[in-house]
């Protein structure tokens, strides 16, 4: 088990604290209601999605059994990536932050294969994902001029995401940023060309 404690902790972590935010939202709240933790740059809102992270939709009940069964195989993979990295030693920020990415997956696939029979709404494989996280930091218009948008209203950071969202985008980011060092190939030492054995 030597190399398997911190990535199992980080994920147990993970998932407490994603599926208990979750439950609380879900059973304290009603959809579209929110408080203001600061002003209106942090908001708790609640809000559901059918779809993929931070609120994104794939195509309509047949859609939703295939993202559903897509994640499933999807956080098998890493699994057995997350497995494989550790065995053969890999760096261990990559093995945390695949840990990172394995548990936010695992986190929203709670939601999407159970909380529909949980919950009483929908049948298993046809959940929906809780999001609660909305964070408005910058509002206001796009200039006149500005191509496409001009004269429309954006919001940055407009979608509304969970912990399990959080942890996915943290692993990936950090991954991105020192994929170098993770990556690192040691360059053996190779003999001199000019060097010669002589035999007697």
């Amino acid at each position: 088990m030597k190399g398997y404690n911190k990535p199992i902790i980080a994920i147990l972590f993970i998932l407490l604290a994603d599926q208990a935010l979750k439950v609380w939202v879900k059973t304290n709240m009603f959809i579209g209601q929110e408080f203001h933790l600061i002003k209106d740059l942090a908001i708790i809102h609640f809000t559901e999605n059918n779809g993929m992270a931070f609120g994104m939709e794939f195509g309509g009940e047949a859609g939703k059994l295939a993202l559903s069964l897509f994640r499933i195989l999807a956080v098998g993979g890493i699994g057995y990536g997350l497995h494989h990295l550790i065995k053969y030693k890999y760096h261990r920020g990559l093995v945390i932050n695949v840990a990172l990415i394995f548990a936010g997956a695992l986190g929203n696939i709670i939601d999407s294969v159970f909380y529909g029979v949980i919950y009483n709404y929908e049948k298993l494989f046809h959940g929906r994902v809780v999001d609660m996280f909305y964070f408005p930091l910058l509002q206001g218009n796009f200039p006149t001029w500005f191509p496409v948008w001009g004269g429309e209203e954006f919001i940055f950071f407009r979608p509304v995401f969970n912990i399990a969202d959080a942890s996915i985008s943290i692993g990936v980011i950090m991954i991105l940023i020192y994929q170098k060092r993770y990556f690192k190939e040691e360059i053996k030492e190779q003999p001199s060309l000019n060097s010669e054995v002589v035999e007697d």
